[in-house]
């Protein structure tokens, strides 16, 4: 396998004469390297060998965040495949390496979100929940960063979804046409054309799909007494007034009212897809 990207000195995607995708880390491998070049695998320290769909939204992540969250999430994910007894899908290395590198972030600027499900994760997912707090002692071993317990909550709860085969046909349906419907609501209300290979496309459309999951079990996350909502509603305005017509659309369509809690993060990732796009 020859170079086809360097990141930087420690991680660069290789591919073979058939295109398929590696992206390997190792400490210098990259250095003074240069495209089409062969690396020295004895340099290796990590391997990452994912179906083609998969690597290409790896490479958009690992080109907008620090290495370092990279290697992070992977020996995390390796620690949970040695403890939970169910197969986690390849998906999770995009989605847990992407929280955990916007939880760090997050916590840089001082915004801190309460888990209000931390109490539920806990008692239903006890061994999820306990790989997901070795995760926080490996991140501030690593960093020197401690996060909230409620990351650990959000840790488990990807895990949780990596172990996810599958749900009735019925509520199959039923959740695509409503992903489907809101992410066209949202395409119309901007009037702008969304990148739907981009990774930021494929972050608002989980969210879409777990809530939508949510929402048919009649398991909507529950009122907050010091919600944020008020303030995200402020701080986002145009992002709230597209919020409301997807409230609008699921409150005609399925006679379902969301709490402020679920509205606060449709908020959130409303504004994260459109304002990269914009």
């Amino acid at each position: 396998m020859r170079i086809k990207k360097i990141f930087n000195n420690n991680v660069i995607l290789l591919a073979d004469e058939h295109q398929n995708e590696m992206i390997v880390m190792g400490k210098g491998i990259g250095f003074n390297k240069h495209n089409a070049e062969s690396v020295d695998f004895s340099k290796v320290d990590k391997r990452f060998v994912l179906d083609k769909g998969n690597t290409d939204k790896l490479v958009g992540l690992v080109s907008e965040i620090p290495a370092e969250h990279l290697e992070l999430s992977h020996e995390i994910i390796e620690y949970a495949k040695q403890n939970l007894s169910e197969k986690l899908s390849d998906n999770i290395y995009i989605t847990l390496t992407d929280h955990i590198s916007f939880a760090l972030f997050r916590l840089e600027e001082g915004l801190q979100i309460k888990n209000v499900l931390l109490w539920e994760i806990k008692k239903f997912y006890k061994e999820e929940f306990r790989i997901a707090l070795g995760a926080l002692e490996l991140i501030e071993r690593k960093l020197g960063i401690r996060l909230p317990e409620d990351e650990a909550g959000s840790i488990a709860l990807h895990f949780v979804n990596a172990q996810h085969t599958g749900q009735d046909m019925r509520h199959t349906v039923i959740v695509t046409r409503i992903v489907n419907d809101l992410a066209n609501i949202v395409k119309y209300h901007y009037g702008i054309k969304i990148d739907e290979e981009s990774l930021n496309y494929s972050r608002f459309m989980t969210h879409l799909k777990y809530f939508a999951y949510r929402m048919l079990q009649n398991e909507l996350i529950p009122e907050e007494q010091d919600s944020l909502y008020d303030q995200i509603r402020e701080k986002y305005p145009e992002a709230y007034v597209c919020t409301q017509k997807l409230v609008n659309y699921l409150e005609r369509n399925y006679d379902k009212k969301l709490t402020n809690e679920e509205m606060f993060y449709l908020v959130i990732h409303i504004q994260r897809l459109t304002s990269r796009e914009i």
